[in-house]
């Protein structure tokens, strides 16, 4: 699964250099807040497994105004560390990585 160019932010994690990309409209679930925001990375060099991080907050444009993080850099930094430290092997191709950060989020009633 390949992330595409636009609309993906650029960020540099101890020397290599990454993309990734946030849904600018939120699906359906995240929408009702059924499942929480949701963003992608790869390596922005060479192909490989996709990384699929799970926050523990609302998409931002939840259709109900619930408070929502913004996913900021250094959370991205943060996410790339812990996936590469659980295995994440972002030179190699293969299925999307998924690293799951949502533990005690609930969703909306």
């Amino acid at each position: 699964m390949a992330l595409g160019k636009k609309g993906a932010r650029r960020i540099v994690v101890d020397g290599v250099t990454y993309r990734w990309r946030l849904r600018r409209r939120p699906t359906y679930s995240q929408a009702l807040c059924w499942s929480p925001c949701t963003y992608a990375v790869e390596c922005a060099d060479r192909r490989g497994a996709t990384l699929v991080v799970t926050t523990a907050t609302p998409h931002p444009g939840n259709w109900f105004g619930r408070p929502a993080t913004p996913v900021l850099p250094a959370d991205v930094a943060g996410h790339i560390r812990l996936a590469l430290s659980r295995g994440w092997m972002p030179d190699r191709s293969g299925s999307p990585f998924s690293l799951d950060v949502s533990e005690g989020s609930v969703p909306c009633p």
